[in-house]
C-alpha cells in the first residue's frame, strides 16, 4: 500500500535569465517558466529581477522595485 502525502510547495531560491524565471523548491523540484507570464518581470532590469525576497515562508516571491508578487502554486499550474 502506498500513501500519498501532499506537500505545500515552498521556494528556497530564485533566479532569472533574460527570458525565464527559475525557482528551486524545498522538496528539490525546480520550476522554470517564461518571463512573458509576468509582464512586470519581463520589463524589469536584470538588477531589479535580482532583488527578490520570499514571502509567507516561501509560498511566494516578492520584487519590491517592480511591485510584483508571484505565488509558487501559480507557477505549478498549467496556463
Amino acid at each position: 500500500m502506498s500513501t500519498l502525502v501532499e506537500v505545500e510547495p515552498l521556494a528556497v531560491d530564485v533566479s532569472c535569465t533574460d527570458d525565464s524565471l527559475h525557482v528551486v523548491l524545498a522538496d528539490g523540484r525546480e520550476i522554470s517558466v517564461p518571463l512573458v507570464w509576468s509582464p512586470r518581470l519581463r520589463k524589469a532590469t536584470p538588477e531589479q529581477r535580482k532583488e527578490w525576497r520570499l514571502i509567507g515562508g516561501g509560498i511566494g516571491i516578492h520584487w519590491e522595485a517592480i511591485d510584483e508578487d508571484i505565488s509558487v502554486e501559480s507557477l505549478l499550474r498549467l496556463k
